[in-house]
């Protein structure tokens, strides 16, 4: 009613049933796009989550190296996307998708390092002299103790990397490389004025986003039964 009423243009946004209407009858494009662009997100999240932990593990372990690695992962955090596809994109072959998915698994690297190290850090004194009383090692007491109690803090990262994924995702595709996307779908519609189909792939990427967020909800209650019985 206001886009109808306030005579919005269309540039800055479509009437909401033109949307849909582009988005239906694009449907079978969108499909296909969202399944690149997701393959894309997935790649780089699993990457990235996988990193981040391992990086958790050590600078928990380590002093050193968990003082001199949280500026470092910072820096990486502060990378923009729009500087750092372009430069990625040169460096590989234009047929390649590991740009898109090396951005996608240093933006998700940060926020699952970043929570996954707060959570192994904060350990139960009472756990810890349970685990010295055993006369248990590092690694035996990171894995029964430092990361069961860690879940809840990794699955909060991974909530918050499951959208930030598709979005590195979308994004990347702005800046060349394979046009397969839904990033270059939204570009390629804009540019040809063509702007209830580039809202439709907009709202294909956001549907993208809920799914993974979806996907990190349902693997954090199945990780954590204790929670869902509490």
């Amino acid at each position: 009613m206001v886009v109808k009423a306030g005579r919005v243009a269309p540039f800055i946004l479509p009437a909401p049933s033109v949307i849909w209407e582009q988005f239906w009858l694009s449907r079978e494009v969108i499909w296909k796009t969202g399944l690149a662009s997701g393959a894309n997100a997935l790649v780089g999240l699993v990457a990235g989550a996988v990193l981040g932990i391992l990086a958790a593990m050590a600078a928990s372990r380590f002093r050193f190296f968990g003082e001199a690695s949280i500026p470092v992962a910072a820096a990486l955090n502060a990378l923009p996307i729009i500087a750092l596809a372009p430069i990625l994109n040169n460096m590989f072959d234009s047929t390649s998708s590991i740009p898109r998915r090396v951005v996608v698994a240093i933006v998700v690297f940060f926020p699952v390092f970043v929570n996954t190290l707060r959570g192994l850090r904060q350990v139960d004194p009472t756990h810890r002299e349970l685990m010295d009383s055993y006369a248990a090692g590092g690694w035996t007491f990171t894995r029964l103790v430092r990361l069961p109690g860690a879940l809840p803090f990794v699955f909060t990262g991974l909530r918050q990397a499951s959208s930030l994924a598709v979005i590195a995702a979308v994004v990347a595709e702005y800046f060349g490389g394979l046009q397969d996307g839904l990033g270059s779908r939204i570009t390629s519609a804009a540019s040809n004025t063509a702007y209830p189909r580039a809202w439709a792939f907009v709202v294909g990427a956001c549907v993208l986003g809920l799914v993974f967020y979806a996907a990190a909800l349902g693997l954090e209650w199945l990780a954590t039964p204790w929670r869902r019985s509490g």
